[in-house]
């Protein structure tokens, strides 16, 4: 698969080392820097961009600017990508109607788009817009790229014995490499600690999505929603082996 990677900055270029380093070996990346300065509004999308790209299937957006949203479309048409996905780890990146507007532009171009929100959220099937509303796709790109990279999936297991974690196996990686980087640090926890190293782990690494409170998450942020991501993940695997404390209520003092 051939992908094109649009950064321009940290944030996009620790996503597409990650990908480099633990995608297939069959896939292409090329890396186009996107413009640091952009107007409010983009009537010349051809103004900001190459004459020509190299020929992709996918285009996944690390753009940490709004305009660049803008200038998907024309980018899609020059190098025929069949499928965009672009990472939303923080809305002023990608507000809530500009990403409903671009979906549609694309759509109307007949070109899947996913805008995962956090990125993390992603499927080979869906992707969160919201804490409790998630958005269907049919894309064979998407869904090959989300085989390896979106929301995490770590295959646990816990030796019943000293009830410690044995092993985590990553089946699919944050884009950015925080799943593996927590699942390095669980070997040998005790599954009744290992949901809270998982989420000091995962802020640790760190974890790059915003901390701004969002009201469609509960007046919640992206990097907690991120890690509340991995965490759950985790949780439902250790859960048999934990053990359940009960507390019976006394009765008052007088």
């Amino acid at each position: 698969m051939k992908i094109l990677a649009i950064v321009s900055g940290e944030y996009g270029e620790r996503h597409v080392k990650n990908i480099k380093a633990h995608g297939p070996s069959s896939w292409n990346i090329e890396t186009w820097q996107a413009p640091a300065v952009l107007p409010p509004v983009i009537d010349y999308p051809e103004d900001y961009i190459p004459e020509t790209f190299p020929p992709a299937d996918l285009i996944l957006s690390f753009a940490e600017h709004r305009g660049v949203a803008e200038l998907i479309p024309e980018i899609a048409e020059k190098n025929g990508a069949k499928a965009v996905i672009v990472a939303v780890d923080n809305e002023t990146w990608l507000p809530r109607g500009l990403a409903r507007q671009l979906r549609g532009w694309l759509e109307r171009m007949d070109v899947a788009c996913a805008t995962p929100k956090p990125l993390c959220s992603l499927t080979e099937h869906d992707y969160g817009i919201t804490r409790r509303d998630r958005l269907a796709y049919e894309s064979p790109e998407i869904s090959a790229f989300a085989e390896y990279f979106g929301q995490p999936d770590l295959k646990v297991e816990v030796d019943p014995e000293t009830r410690t974690i044995s092993s985590a196996k990553v089946n699919r990686d944050a884009v950015c490499g925080c799943a593996r980087y927590v699942a390095e640090g669980l070997i040998g926890l005790s599954v009744d600690e290992a949901e809270e190293k998982a989420g000091l782990l995962h802020h640790h690494f760190p974890c790059l999505a915003s901390m701004t409170k969002l009201d469609d998450f509960n007046h919640d942020t992206l990097m907690h929603e991120s890690g509340h991501l991995v965490v759950d993940n985790i949780s439902e695997q250790i859960k048999p082996f934990k053990n359940t404390k009960y507390i019976s209520p006394g009765k008052r003092s007088p």
